[in-house]
């Protein structure tokens, strides 16, 4: 049964798109947004107070270390003793929690010194460990 032929035999099937029902559509989203156009427009006055503030910049306190490839551990290019790290990171804890440790290492150091190091970092408290890969180390 072809729609579109009324009782024609040869007649091909109606391929043309009813348009009505979508023009029906878009006049009532028409009047929708010309209803709801004024609604959008309407601004509440408010008035803010105005205050004035200078930005405070905190200095980070900041622990560079870099394990070098023969095994020394240095501290802005001064070495220090494995022993005394953990003094020096509770140190810093107890002057600032949130003191970062920034941790160079060559790559060839075993991953077990990198990770003894933040292990005696995290136990004494210190928790912003970043293991540096780019730039210039602290002791380079």
């Amino acid at each position: 049964m072809a729609f579109g032929s009324f009782g024609q035999q040869d007649a091909a099937p109606m391929a043309e798109i009813n348009t009505t029902p979508l023009v029906d559509v878009m006049l009532v989203l028409l009047v929708v947004f010309i209803v709801t156009a004024p609604v959008m427009t309407h601004a509440v006055k408010v008035e803010l107070p105005k205050a004035s503030a200078e930005v405070v910049q905190q200095q980070k306190a900041v622990i560079r270390l870099s394990l070098q490839a023969d095994g020394a551990l240095l501290d802005e290019k001064t070495p220090i003793d494995p022993a005394s790290l953990s003094a020096r990171f509770s140190a810093a804890f107890a002057q600032d929690p949130l003191t970062e440790v920034h941790l160079y290492a060559d790559k060839t150091v075993q991953y077990e010194r990198i990770a003894q190091t933040m292990a005696q970092a995290q136990q004494a408290g210190l928790t912003r460990i970043g293991l540096m890969t780019n730039g210039q180390g602290a002791g380079q």
